[in-house]
């Protein structure tokens, strides 16, 4: 697998740091250049169980397709899913010796504001004894459903607190979307012997990439000082190993740059103090300097409703 960009990409992202220091917010949606848009991939909940496509490889499949498009990706694994499956933890190994990274994102996937804080840093120390040893591993944590507590303000600095003892970086993300509920959407339609459109399905999928990524980069271009690297959120599921390396192209036709997970974290957002965390860290500081209305922050790439209705009118399903 080759990184040979990273070189380039990193020269882009200082003249953006310094581009972004004007103390304006920026006006508009973004910039009309393409040169500040940088974008990293990340698969949340590894090892999932069987999908859709049933008992098939999906470890190779993804692999494969990530190797042909020349992308590094990032793996945040749900530890008790290594018990959910025959080959759980080894398919997890199988992404970090194929040269993608691999992180925390707890051992049982509790939601924060549910969880007394103590009780959730033990299931986020569970996780990272189970990953030990398991290559391209890296210090980061990811919250389960981007829950950081909610109105909690105490258990937020609590878990804050804690993660920093354990050494792990918040691994925010700033593209949401629901594939999960899409990947849902399909398997359901596969057991319920429907006809499904693959081509269609791979279609609302790609367009539900795209348009998540370019959503986070119109609410930064509106709401921050400058545009980060953006981290878009999608999971290890089989909608990702199918439709995935077509998203990267149509991500790179409109001008995103595919980059690794580790240049997104070198120059991060700063942690929002607000309570709303959900749909990721642009959407929170967007919140933070002001921004209001279901017209900003609703998007039918982070919307169950949203995705159902592109599955309808592509025909998807029937």
């Amino acid at each position: 697998m080759k990184f040979d960009k990273y070189i380039v990409v990193a020269l882009t992202l200082i003249e953006l740091m310094f581009a972004g220091c004007t103390p304006e917010r920026m006006a508009g949606t973004g910039s009309s250049q393409t040169s500040d848009r940088l974008i990293a991939i990340t698969l949340d909940d590894a090892p999932l169980p069987a999908g859709p496509m049933g008992d098939w490889d999906r470890a190779e499949v993804l692999i494969s397709g990530l190797d042909d498009s020349d992308v590094q990706v990032a793996f945040f694994a749900t530890t008790q899913n290594f018990e959910k499956s025959a080959d759980g933890k080894e398919r997890v190994r199988r992404y970090g010796k194929a040269g993608h990274l691999i992180a925390n994102h707890t051992h049982t996937h509790p939601w924060l504001h549910q969880t007394q804080a103590i009780e959730y840093l033990h299931d986020v120390a569970i996780a990272e004894r189970l990953l030990d040893g398991l290559p391209n591993r890296r210090p980061w944590f990811r919250y389960p459903f981007l829950d950081q507590g909610r109105q909690d303000f105490d258990k937020r600095e609590a878990v804050r607190n804690g993660l920093r003892e354990l050494g792990l970086a918040d691994a925010y993300v700033t593209a949401d979307t629901y594939d999960w509920h899409f990947d849902r959407r399909w398997n359901e339609a596969i057991k319920a012997g429907k006809i499904v459109d693959e081509t269609a399905l791979e279609k609302v999928y790609v367009d539900m990439v795209l348009d998540a990524a370019e959503h986070a980069y119109g609410l930064a271009g509106s709401w921050l000082m400058r545009q980060p690297v953006h981290v878009l959120l999608l999971h290890e599921n089989d909608s990702a190993a199918s439709f995935l390396p077509a998203a990267i192209k149509a991500l790179r036709a409109n001008g995103w740059t595919i980059v690794e997970p580790d240049l997104a974290y070198e120059n991060t957002l700063p942690q929002p103090r607000t309570s709303f965390t959900g749909m990721g860290r642009v959407a929170s500081l967007a919140q933070e300097a002001g921004a209001r209305g279901a017209e900003v922050f609703d998007h039918w790439s982070a919307s169950e409703t949203g995705i159902d209705a592109r599955l309808e009118a592509a025909g998807a399903i029937e």
